[in-house]
């Protein structure tokens, strides 16, 4: 029996993500998830293809050669391949993670020659991402010219903040040209919104401190679902210490650089989006499992830095909704790293916080005790989730 399906692709510097849902009427969305990997490691001797299906039953575990993955364009050839062989046709429709949408998309948007060039035009503001995220348009573009491609923007679900919480204090003009907080991690953060809504309204209505804490970490205060205020500004580059990144940063530094240093435009993004954040600090690595395994001081810095950072951003945001009723660990290190949860909370006892050690030590849903005036939460995000039905509400568009 022949099934349609519906393909999320999420691209990145080094790995190329994908999910496919079948499109079945007996769900209550109309997706069901059947299987979904990634090709990781990426133009390295490391890079690997793997599959799980909806059981988490693994369907391949393949090393790859540098030739079968030397840059993102083979690895997109190879994945192609590999699913021509599990799908008896091409599926109805694709939808991208696009991390930087401008000042133009606003929402969700089909993916046609005008879209794509404006997109395009934005990958200075995501140097490691955009033009990573748009490459697999052009792939399927190419075998598939007809096929449905929509774009589903990371800063989508930050256009609703306010005109002051965006604004820098620049001349008017730049805003105008726009230079403005835009706020990312946007389809991580509805997926959470989403969850609250559907299972537990009452703190979707209240005020919800969410942290994404992945290799890119940022962290926004979402009041009734919407997004009030957020770390992350004009780049990925603000707000919280990430893998690689330095988050917050005096732009008199970047200034020091150019004048007292002679480096280049490149030579500072470089070092901004490569080798700052946690590596930098602590010279080992960006990867926070490594350092916390780490007895060197300087992954010790790290991360107590990281931490003494993110509680300090968490407690800003609390400014724009007045207080907070709760804190909900999202993403790679968010989901997974107790002892980084712990140390971001102990810096917030004073906000009436107050962690539940052994259900935070086993990754539980709700690791604050009955007695913290806020609660605490562990949800898993699902940012391909949110790109299906942003898809399938396109493609059901097109086809009505």
């Amino acid at each position: 029996m022949s099934i349609d399906t519906l393909l999320v692709v999420n691209a990145g510097s080094s790995s190329l993500k994908f999910h496919v849902y079948a499109l079945d009427q007996e769900q209550v969305e109309g997706l069901r998830f059947w299987f979904g990997g990634q090709v990781s490691g990426i133009g390295t001797s490391r890079a690997v293809l793997k599959v799980k299906d909806s059981d988490g039953k693994e369907l391949i575990n393949q090393k790859l050669s540098e030739d079968e993955a030397g840059n993102l364009r083979q690895a997109q050839d190879l994945l192609a391949t590999w699913l021509a062989t599990q799908l008896d046709k091409a599926p109805v429709a694709v939808g991208h993670r696009i991390v930087h949408g401008g000042v133009k998309l606003t929402g969700s948007r089909v993916i046609d020659e005008d879209v794509l060039w404006y997109l395009d035009s934005l990958a200075p503001l995501a140097p490691l991402h955009q033009h990573n995220n748009l490459a697999p348009v052009s792939v399927i573009n190419e075998r598939w010219p007809e096929m449905l491609q929509v774009a589903c923007v990371d800063t989508a679900f930050h256009c609703c903040q306010s005109t002051m919480v965006n604004h820098y204090a620049l001349p008017e003009k730049y805003y105008e040209q726009g230079v403005r907080r835009y706020g990312f991690h946007g389809l991580s953060y509805q997926y959470i919104s989403e969850y609250l809504a559907e299972n537990m309204p009452r703190l979707h209505q209240g005020r919800v401190l969410v942290a994404h804490l992945g290799s890119g970490a940022s962290a926004t205060m979402v009041v009734n679902g919407l997004s009030r205020e957020s770390t992350m500004g004009f780049t990925a580059l603000d707000g919280l210490p990430m893998a690689t990144r330095p988050g917050r940063l005096d732009a008199g530094v970047v200034l020091w650089w150019m004048q007292q240093q002679d480096m280049t435009a490149a030579q500072i993004q470089n070092l901004l989006y490569n080798e700052s954040g946690l590596k930098g600090i602590s010279g080992i690595s960006g990867d926070m499992r490594e350092l916390l395994a780490s007895d060197a001081p300087s992954a010790k810095l790290a991360v107590d830095y990281y931490a003494y950072r993110v509680a300090e951003s968490l407690a800003g945001l609390c400014v724009s909704a007045q207080g907070v009723d709760a804190l909900v660990f999202t993403a790679g290190v968010g989901e997974h790293s107790p002892e980084i949860r712990a140390r971001i909370v102990a810096h917030l006892g004073w906000l009436g916080l107050e962690l539940d050690a052994e259900a935070n030590d086993a990754n539980q849903p709700l690791i604050s005790t009955p007695h913290s005036k806020v609660e605490i939460r562990v949800i898993p995000t699902n940012e391909e989730l949110v790109i299906a039905r942003e898809t399938l509400r396109h493609y059901r568009s097109q086809e009505a």
